[in-house]
């Protein structure tokens, strides 16, 4: 298959998960601003993901390829982020909420699968807490990235605060993931 017969929206998931290799090797590159650039790389992966659901939606281009693929190129951004920080960081501050963060998204994935598997995907819908969880912690990440090159403390303040609302955002969308999911794992 070729890259034109994917849809624009499509696209730019693909590009958001090309972006992540590219992203990582910023981040070690052995320069005072990698952080930056690592930075740069992941926002643009976070303005492809608004986009890629924006511009499907706008265009009537959704594609089951394209639903499966956001949230595989979501987590994977995200994780690989985080995984990197950790690395860098090494603070039970970063560890606790990144690991959180991880565990949620593993399960959820595991929820979403099950429930296709019982044709009940709809089921488990994204809900304003999980849009609000991924805002806040994108905005962590970014902030954790750039802090990297710009060891401020108004960036480290902000960002760990974010990072720990990401994390109780995260903890209260994955209970609401559980809670309606639950009628179909009793099954």
């Amino acid at each position: 298959m070729h890259w034109h017969n994917f849809t624009l929206p499509t696209q730019l998931t693909l590009l958001r998960v090309v972006l992540i290799p590219v992203m990582v090797i910023s981040f070690y590159l052995p320069w005072i601003w990698s952080g930056l650039l690592a930075w740069f790389f992941f926002s643009i992966a976070g303005i492809t993901d608004w986009l890629d659901g924006y511009l499907a939606r706008k265009r009537g281009e959704s594609s089951a390829f394209g639903a499966f693929l956001d949230p595989v190129a979501d987590k994977l951004l995200v994780s690989a982020a985080l995984v990197m920080l950790v690395e860098a960081e090494k603070t039970m501050f970063l560890t606790v909420p990144a690991l959180i963060i991880i565990t949620r998204e593993i399960i959820i994935s595991a929820i979403r699968e099950w429930m296709a598997i019982k044709n009940a995907q709809d089921v488990v819908q994204v809900s304003p807490w999980g849009k609000w969880k991924t805002g806040t912690q994108m905005f962590a990440i970014g902030g954790l990235l750039i802090l990297q090159s710009i060891p401020w403390p108004v960036i480290e303040i902000l960002s760990y605060t974010s990072l720990y609302i990401a994390m109780v955002l995260t903890i209260i969308s994955m209970l609401q993931y559980i809670q309606s999911a639950i009628p179909y794992i009793k099954e």
